[in-house]
């Protein structure tokens, strides 16, 4: 079966079509905003993921509606193509390390929504992107996919360094949750949210 999703939704804000399907495929990435687009590519690599992404915002005014709506546009697709989720590991995480800086991502595809993130960012921008960006994304991820986040930075000096092993340990920790290894819930209680 398929664990494939295609969205679309227009705001007044952002108009955003997606496709995404977790046993992977091509990957087009084209949101505006350069670091993002960038940040994106490399979840989605690490994740094993196909995802074919294309948002128009409204830049002008700054980047916090292009890169909050894609959040929940990802989160939807994912929790669209997990279905049932039955067979899933559920649980990831990983370590990625980025020259000075160290990131940590867990999380529980267990259908209650959560974020905890810990990541001081020390400057306030990479290039055009906003590094409180970041946690925003997270956030609209976890709220829209029934995802448990926790990610943290250890330590780190370059908000870009930073920012890219965040999003390369959440594409890491999501390819082993989403990993098909039988045929039930993993759940004690014979189902998730």
């Amino acid at each position: 079966m398929a664990r494939t999703a295609a969205i679309t939704r227009t705001t007044k804000e952002t108009d955003i079509r997606l496709s995404l399907c977790l046993d992977g495929g091509e990957v087009h990435i084209s949101t505006g905003i350069g670091f993002f687009d960038h940040m994106l590519t490399a979840f989605a690599f690490y994740a094993g993921f196909g995802l074919d992404l294309i948002v128009k915002g409204d830049l002008e005014v700054d980047g916090h509606h292009t890169v909050e709506d894609t959040g929940i546009v990802l989160g939807q697709a994912l929790r669209q193509a997990l279905g049932d989720k039955r067979g899933i590991r559920r649980y990831g995480s990983c370590y990625v390390p980025m020259d000075e800086a160290l990131c940590l991502t867990a999380l529980d595809f267990s259908g209650r929504s959560f974020l905890v993130f810990d990541a001081e960012m020390p400057q306030p921008m990479i290039g055009s992107y906003d590094s409180c960006l970041t946690e925003e994304f997270m956030r609209a991820v976890a709220m829209n996919a029934g995802l448990t986040l926790h990610m943290k930075a250890l330590y780190g000096k370059n908000a870009h360094h930073i920012t890219e092993a965040l999003f390369k340990s959440l594409g890491m920790a999501m390819k082993d949750a989403v990993k098909v290894e039988g045929g039930a819930v993993t759940s004690t209680k014979g189902v998730l949210g």
